[in-house]
């Protein structure tokens, strides 16, 4: 599930832990209540000093992800819902790039250009 950070990526250590609990709540691995590792072993698992780990629990606890119980742990607080339609378009669409030889800082340039643009509405 979680993988040790890559320390030459550019991306600060607690910001891909970060990413890494997001994306496994958001693909339905972890739920609302499932605990996390200990932070001694997630510090571990991440190759990464102890202060880094609590950063990024800190910081997923300040955006709603998570909640902490003192002496307990780190708790998943919230589901959230990615339809599995949802999640098929987004698999057909990067099928789609990979085909064309499309590389990913490309697609996600032209993403975020898309998501600038488009107007949602009701």
């Amino acid at each position: 599930m979680f993988y040790e950070v890559d320390k030459h990526s550019g991306i600060p250590s607690y910001i891909q832990i970060m990413n890494q609990i997001k994306k496994e709540i958001i693909i339905g691995n972890l739920k609302k209540g499932d605990s996390l590792p200990p932070v001694r072993e997630l510090s571990k698992i991440f190759k990464v000093n102890v202060n880094t780990i609590l950063r990024a629990l800190e910081k997923l606890e300040i955006e709603g992800y998570l909640v902490a119980q003192h002496g307990v742990g780190f708790f998943i607080s919230t589901n959230v819902d990615l339809k599995k339609s949802v999640f098929n378009d987004i698999r057909d669409f990067v099928e789609k790039m990979k085909k064309e030889e499309i590389d990913l800082e490309t697609v996600k340039l032209i993403l975020e250009e898309v998501w600038k643009d488009v107007q949602f509405s009701e």
